[in-house]
Order: structure tokens, then C-alpha cells, then sequence
């Protein structure tokens, strides 16, 4: 495959030929930097991991330079931080058995032009050779700005393709912001409860993270954990971890609504559902 930037690299950790890799895709993450697809795409990863039916794709769009760092990694410059971040990645892929680990090293003021060409073409040409069944990337409500732009650019990609070629389903994920509060009825349920060794492998593979401030290993394994328990008050623990989804499916068709007004949808919901509370215990 051939992106806008020469810098992109494919890397496959059981050395299969490079077309053949990405076909077998069933599973494809569009993440925006090193380490958010082992905090918000574990489920997928678990449901591939040694099935020889079921294959998972990484793809982390933007180069990871801007990474804030301390300890080891304090005096490290913003092009030493790239390196150790694709090489942190490129672990994580060997871990988790990924079919395929894409990085594209776009910047993140590129991601967040709206106008650049780039991203898109490279993320549509992606799901052209994978084809996967599901796709996964950050939820619309998520509070970073480079997340929600790597969201906008997958859905603008996804609207690129023709009917047939567009996967099943395309689930929004958590990083910076838990989607606890959505209602129950929208939340899509994400079972992490078995695996719980390779879940604290894929997340502690990234120690210019976690030891440069940032214990995003324990952080995660926690909401997840947090979100299993919290889900119900009326009854006893179904699972022992879940991540939460946003269904974004309906926004492949451009012809609904806009990704902003879609997102407002699950909003109204939440509000409509904390009002209708007190007023109905008041």
C-alpha cells in the first residue's frame, strides 16, 4: 500500500505477506494515538486473539510526538518520542497477535484540518484492503480534540464506500471520556471479564506513558472494571469488566444526520432520562 506520507509504515507481526494480512482483517481499530486502541478496543482484540477465523487490525493515524513524558523519558526530544512509541506499538501488536499494525505519522494539526485530503484517502484506502466486518474508533462525545477529528475522518471514509463494501458495524470507544453516562438502552456492552493477564500486557507495553505520568494501565483496567459493576444497581454482577460503546453505524449513510446532530441524539437521551428522575422522585 502506498500513503501520503513516506514515514507510514505497515508492520505485520507473523511476517505473512502484506496483501494477504490485511485480508484476513475481520476486526479494524482507527485510533488516533500509540496505546489508545489496547485502552478502548481490548474486546476485539480478546475476540481474535489465536482464532484463525477472526483477525485484528491496528491502525494508529497520528505520529505521537506531542506525548507529554517524565522520568527516563523527560529529556527525550519530540522525534525520539516517535521512535519509542511506534516501537512501544509494534510490542503491543506482537502481544496481542494483530493481523496488522498501520501508522500513518500524520500530524495532529493535519488530523484536525477538516480540509486536508490526506487522512482520508489513506483511511479509505485502508478499509478498501481490509474490508473488515466491524470497525472500531473513538466516540463522538470524547473530550480530545485529535480523537473526535480521527472519528470525523473515519466516517467521512466510510461514506466513501460503495454499499457492499462496508462493514457490519462501527462502534465509537472510550479514551477521554467514559460513556457511563449514556442511557442503558444505548450503551454497547463490551465483555473484557476473561483475559485480564493479556488486557495489563497490551496496556504495559507503553512505558513512555506509564512511566513518563501517566498510569493509563491502571486507569483502564479500573473504569473497566468500574463499568461492570456500576451497569445495574438492581442486581448482581453480570461480568467482571465491560468497556462501552457508541453504535456508530447509522452515520455511514450521509444522507441521515450529521455527526454533530447524531452525538446530540445519545445527549438528549441522557437528559431527557435525568430529568424525567427527579421529576418522577420529587
Amino acid at each position: 500500500m502506498k500513503f501520503h506520507l513516506s514515514t507510514a509504515e505497515i508492520y505485520i507481526p507473523d511476517q505473512t505477506p502484506e496483501e494477504q494480512a490485511l485480508a484476513r482483517t475481520t476486526h479494524l481499530c482507527f485510533a488516533a494515538h500509540q496505546d489508545d486502541i489496547e485502552i478502548m478496543a481490548a474486546q476485539p482484540i480478546l475476540e481474535c486473539f489465536q482464532q484463525p477465523d477472526q483477525w485484528f487490525t491496528g491502525v494508529v493515524v497520528t505520529d505521537g510526538r506531542g506525548s507529554p513524558r517524565d522520568s527516563l523519558y523527560k529529556d527525550y526530544t519530540d522525534e525520539e518520542m516517535r521512535l519509542v512509541r511506534f516501537k512501544e506499538q509494534r510490542k503491543a501488536a506482537v502481544v496481542g497477535e494483530f493481523a496488522a499494525q498501520i501508522m500513518l505519522d500524520i500530524p495532529s494539526k493535519v488530523m484536525k484540518d477538516g480540509s486536508q485530503r490526506g487522512p482520508v484517502d489513506d483511511i479509505l484506502a485502508i478499509l478498501q484492503a481490509t474490508k473488515p466486518r466491524f470497525v472500531y474508533t473513538h466516540n463522538l462525545a470524547d473530550k480530545h480534540d485529535t480523537h473526535v477529528a480521527v472519528a470525523l475522518r473515519v466516517i467521512e471514509a466510510l461514506r466513501k464506500l460503495d454499499l457492499a463494501e462496508r462493514p457490519e458495524r462501527v462502534i465509537g470507544c472510550e479514551v477521554w471520556r467514559a460513556l457511563d453516562w449514556m442511557v442503558d438502552s444505548d450503551k454497547v456492552l463490551m465483555d473484557l471479564s476473561g483475559h485480564e493477564n493479556l488486557q495489563f500486557a497490551l496496556l504495559g507495553v507503553f512505558d513512555s506513558q506509564i512511566a513518563g505520568g501517566k498510569r493509563y494501565d491502571l486507569a483502564s483496567m479500573g473504569r473497566r472494571r468500574a463499568n461492570a459493576t456500576y451497569l445495574g444497581s438492581h442486581g448482581v454482577d453480570a461480568t467482571t469488566a465491560l468497556n462501552y460503546g457508541m453504535d456508530m453505524t447509522p452515520l455511514m449513510d450521509a444522507m441521515k444526520l450529521s455527526p454533530a446532530e447524531f452525538v446530540g441524539q445519545f445527549i438528549q437521551r441522557f437528559a431527557t432520562d435525568v430529568q424525567e428522575r427527579v421529576r418522577r422522585n420529587g
